[in-house]
């Protein structure tokens, strides 16, 4: 043994231990679980290398504990253990030498590998097939009672077999363990929620179900839209599985969504090979996972193998490469993105994650900046998922010194210099000038770039050298290049300038719905722009439409004016007639699509607008004058309205950007040029599905572009959320919500396989 080993090993258990205490008495951890497992890891191979050095205080020698003193406490009928952890090819081979040295010689060894859900364990018992108790993993001997929260989750079975129709009996008893989390979905959507009611979003999806799952009140776990994947039975009578496969078999016949995407594997090796290919996939699923279980499939060779430690011999978990890690925030710069919105980037001190070395990230805004009490100089958690761009989760405030200085909002857009604005109901700041240098060159950036207008040859370079020569200042002047001005300019010989002016000529003759997403408006992305295009079938339309409505709300806001003086008055502060005030001055954001299709308006208005009327000043007009004006602008702006999968706030941004002066003069101009503004009749090759409305999820033999294609090619329209006006949901392989949405609606649910038969296919 050397002295270096005996001193870093006394050195890892102090470390360890203080984030041990950080993190469970203190609720202040200074680090990522992925530093703390390399730490911890580091430690386990000392002391496996040198097991005098293993002490008792060790952090490898404790048990992990969520147990809370506010809840009764659960004993399990069997230790709830934990894995062990491998981070490469090499480690997982090793733990298969490790294994075959305790078995007989030559014996087969195949394996069962389940994503590692990134949630909260669970244990549930049934009896006589009804649920009894539910409890967190607590220390693995005794876990929390989280019966009743439990209860309220949706894809819980309370009574197994969940089919009544079942064949197979109720056992007399069964123990299942499984993971609690959030699909990714339902937490954006929590996050949502937090926000309209202006509160701060929550950061953690696991820390988040945890919560949810120990709340007092039950009503509010119900309210958080949790999911629960079971995979192992813990202790059963009259159950006989004989391997892995065969328990997730028995789970999934019993009622239980049992851990989605499992795969068996004949060998290690396999695996290995396959490790790659997961962590690509790992952003494309539904939940969130931190790397994969790999289990031998034989159960009777599990238990042969036993326990080392704390950690059973016949599991393991391989850990994907850290995408959370710490650093110091070092300073902020802000960006303008081509809609004018401000987006503060923080400069950090460069941390390798996720196989790249990151020195900036995104802080969102300057809200999420206040709310989290970020400052200069913290110590800051970063995350980097995938291709997504690194973002700071939040500071350690643990890690302070007192020298960190608060962030303060800038009042001015730092390349033009205009003032600042925030809209009415946004969290981010916006430059308001449409010919800001810096919003002009995204605008540009984004409007070339493929999946928008396909312009090669003209990269953020090119953007570059023609605005800075005076040639583009918006879209439409690509349109207008001629050869003379751009030949002699740095960096463009002959035939540069040919093949760019060759594909700026193509690009004349993209479908309008491409040239309306191109120019990234707010909201119109797409799916949108293909709405409008199926609507309104010409630019002319669209613009002509957008006019009308904008004079309409016009002159509802006119006339509604006198209202606005309550605000100044102490009666005018009541919550009930501040909300009333909102919905009149936000006509298309509120009222409008409340009474789309409604009749007697006037009485209704009487109702909703009540706390408003009992203070209107003497000139006020009265129910009958505003619900006049009211039916004027809902008939004028019933196109958008009734345009299944848009909401009000995108019917408002739609209005506003197709009614402002720089869209209309910029797509006037690009029309001018002979850009194509006028919808291309689709090819009908029949009329099986006319009328009928579809929603697609989860993964098809085809790309779902394809299948959307070939739907309307037979008369069907495809929305992207599942509503009573929905006829028909697609499911595929890996369905999220909305067919769950589906099923609680009554709408009818189609394999592709069954769609294709409505067509003929």
């Amino acid at each position: 043994m050397t002295q270096s080993a005996h001193d870093r090993a006394a050195q890892l258990r102090s470390e360890l231990n203080y984030h041990i205490y950080r993190y469970n008495v203190l609720n202040d951890p200074i680090i990522t679980d992925a530093e703390y497992d390399k730490l911890y890891h580091d430690l386990v191979k000392i002391e496996a290398e040198y097991p005098d050095l293993c002490t008792p205080d060790s952090p490898t020698q404790r048990v992990g504990s969520d147990l809370e003193t506010d809840f009764a406490k659960v004993a399990h009928p069997a230790p709830i253990l934990s894995l062990s952890n491998a981070f490469d090819g090499d480690e997982l081979q090793k733990w298969e030498e490790r294994n075959r040295k305790l078995l007989p010689d030559n014996i087969d060894l195949d394996y069962v590998l389940e994503p590692k859900l990134d949630g909260l364990s669970i244990v549930m018992t049934y009896e006589n097939g009804v649920l009894t108790t539910a409890a967190t993993r607590g220390n693995g001997e005794v876990g929390d009672d989280v019966t009743a929260n439990i209860r309220t989750i949706s894809n819980i079975p309370l009574r197994i077999p969940a089919n009544p129709k079942s064949d197979l009996p109720s056992p007399a008893k069964l123990v299942v363990r499984g993971e609690v989390l959030f699909l990714k979905a339902d937490f954006a959507k929590l996050n949502t929620e937090q926000e309209a009611k202006g509160l701060p979003k929550y950061i953690n999806a696991r820390n988040t179900a945890s919560g949810s799952l120990k709340q007092k009140d039950s009503r509010i776990t119900a309210e958080r839209n949790l999911k629960a994947y079971i995979y192992s039975i813990v202790d059963s009578d009259g159950v006989n599985v004989q391997t892995e496969s065969d328990v997730l078999a028995y789970l999934q016949a019993m009622g239980f969504d049992s851990i989605p995407d499992a795969q068996y594997y004949p060998s290690l090796d396999a695996i290995i090979a396959d490790l790659s290919a997961w962590e690509a996939r790992r952003d494309s699923l539904p939940f969130e996972i931190d790397g994969l279980v790999i289990k031998i499939n034989s159960l009777p060779i599990q238990r042969e193998l036993g326990i080392s430690g704390k950690d059973p011999r016949g599991a393991i978990a391989y850990k994907f490469p850290a995408e959370e890690g710490t650093t110091k925030l070092l300073d902020i710069t802000d960006n303008i993105g081509r809609t004018g919105k401000l987006t503060p980037t923080a400069q950090l001190e460069p941390i390798f994650l996720g196989g790249v070395t990151v020195s900036n990230a995104s802080l969102h805004n300057y809200d999420m900046i206040r709310d989290l009490d970020i400052r200069k100089g913290d110590s800051v958690i970063i995350k980097r998922s995938g291709d997504v761009i690194p973002y700071v989760i939040g500071p350690v405030i643990g890690a302070r010194d007192g020298s960190e200085t608060e962030i303060q909002a800038p009042d001015v857009c730092p390349f033009s210099g205009d003032k600042l604005i925030r809209p009415d109901g946004a969290v981010d700041l916006f430059c308001p000038n449409p010919k800001c240098p810096e919003r002009v060159f995204r605008s540009l950036e984004f409007f070339v770039s493929r999946g928008a207008m396909d312009i090669d040859g003209m990269g953020p370079q090119t953007i570059k050298v023609l605005i800075d020569e005076g040639l583009i200042q918006d879209e439409a002047d690509i349109f207008y290049l001629k050869a003379d001005d751009i030949i002699g300019l740095e960096g463009f010989a002959e035939k540069k300038v040919q093949n760019l002016l060759e594909s700026v000529e193509a690009a004349k003759q993209r479908p309008l719905a491409q040239v309306l997403a191109s120019l990234g408006m707010e909201g119109v992305g797409t799916t949108v722009s293909n709405l409008l295009v199926d609507s309104f079938q010409s630019l002319d339309n669209l613009l002509d439409l957008s006019h009308k409505v904008k004079a309409a709300e016009s002159d509802f806001l006119a006339l509604v004016e006198p209202f606005n003086a309550t605000q100044h008055m102490l009666e005018g502060q009541n919550s009930d007639v501040k909300k009333a005030r909102e919905r009149l001055q936000y006509p298309l954001l509120d009222i409008a699509p409340r009474y789309v299709d409604s009749d007697n308006l006037e009485t209704k208005l009487s109702r909703l607008l009540k706390p408003i009327f009992e203070l209107a000043p003497s000139d006020a007009p009265d129910a009958a004058q505003i619900a006049d004006a009211l039916q004027i602008l809902i008939d004028t702006a019933r196109p958008l309205l009734n345009i299944e999968g848009l909401g009000p706030i995108l019917v408002r941004n739609i209005v506003d950007a197709f009614a402002d002066e720089h869209y209309q003069a910029l797509l006037v101009k690009m029309q001018n040029a002979g850009v194509t503004m006028q919808a291309v009749e689709k090819e009908q090759a029949g009329i099986a599905l006319d009328g009928l409305k579809f929603v697609l999820t989860g993964t098809m033999s085809v790309a779902r572009d394809e299948i959307k294609t070939m739907i309307e090619a037979h008369g069907g329209k495809v929305s992207g959320s599942v509503s009573k006006k929905t006829d028909y949901v697609v499911v595929g392989d890996n369905a999220g919500s909305k067919a769950d949405k589906a099923a609680s609606l009554g709408v009818t649910i189609l394999s592709e396989a069954d769609l294709r038969n409505m067509i003929g296919e």
